[in-house]
């Protein structure tokens, strides 16, 4: 699977574009649908995926809807556990703490996490915010230390990282 990184909106919103043979699924398509589409080409999207339902995560997400056909998925039709569309298999994790719709998305095969806003770069998301709970973050932290600790980690912001580099700091939350 191709990952391809696209900084996007006045947020600097990281949305991916992951593709495997001419087809795509796009994660958190936060804004800059003209951006998005060019990065796209003419790949068949064949899923639109919302880690949460912040601002900064979905400012394009009608328009590369309508564009696509695609259908969205998000914590209301993706069930923990499992899951694939069209050629992608993946675990859908429940994430909360950042916000109550927080999923994360696992490939095995890549080891890699998509997470939204729940994991950082030497730190976690939010957990001030309508929405959040500080309770359901640290769920969520021991929930994602059983993980791989060579898992590479896929923010919303910032720069990939990996669970081992994270685990110090993840720990000390709780």
């Amino acid at each position: 699977m191709k990952i391809e990184s696209i900084r996007v909106g006045m947020l600097g919103t990281n949305c991916y574009i992951l593709g495997k043979n001419d087809k795509v699924l796009v994660v958190d398509p936060g804004d800059e649908a003209d951006k998005i589409k060019s990065i796209i080409g003419k790949r068949k999207v064949v899923g639109i995926i919302v880690t949460h339902y912040h601002f900064d995560h979905i400012g394009a997400l009608n328009e590369i809807k309508q564009w696509s056909g695609a259908n969205i998925y998000d914590y209301i039709n993706l069930e923990e556990g499992m899951c694939k569309i069209d050629d992608f298999e993946f675990e859908t994790i429940y994430t909360p703490g950042h916000k109550e719709d927080l999923i994360s998305i696992y490939f095995k095969d890549e080891q890699a996490l998509f997470c939204g806003d729940f994991i950082f770069e030497n730190s976690i998301g939010r957990f001030d915010l309508e929405g959040s709970n500080f309770r359901d973050m640290k769920k969520s932290i021991r929930k994602i230390l059983t993980y791989p600790m060579e898992m590479k980690i896929y923010p919303g912001h910032g720069d990939a990282t990996t669970l081992a580099h994270e685990k110090n700091n993840l720990e000390s939350w709780l």
